[in-house]
């Protein structure tokens, strides 16, 4: 039980550090840093549990698997970096989505990605 407690304490920090959507493979490689013996299917057990009692949610990156954010989050998009695979967080909404709605449609919700390159990758 303590093992178990130790690698969903070093998932839980690697959430909270990297602050940004991440696969399970980058999960496990982050978390590894701390608990070296960790492998792919305890990341994937822990990140259902941790959505399960809302402490992550699913990301949906088009074309791709999902990526896991901390669930307390704010209202915000998001950026795929389409040369490193990364995602990142991106602050603020455009202004009233309502006005792309058809003439008497309602709009409930919204996600909005934008894809390019970080600027890691740029100046690579």
């Amino acid at each position: 039980m303590e093992r178990n407690t130790r690698q969903r304490g070093a998932i839980r920090r690697v959430f909270s550090a990297l602050h940004r959507p991440l696969s399970p493979a980058e999960v496990l490689t982050a978390a590894q840093g701390e608990v070296p013996s960790m492998g792919i299917a305890t990341v994937y057990r822990t990140i259902k549990t941790l959505v399960e009692e809302g402490e992550i949610k699913s990301i949906d990156v088009p074309g791709e698997s999902p990526r896991y954010e901390v669930a307390h989050l704010g209202h915000h998009h998001h950026f795929h970096c389409r040369a490193c695979d990364k995602v990142f967080e991106v602050e603020g909404c455009p202004a009233d989505i309502q006005k792309l709605a058809p003439t008497g449609f309602v709009t409930e919700g919204h996600e909005v990605m934008l894809f390019g390159r970080c600027t890691t990758c740029k100046a690579a």
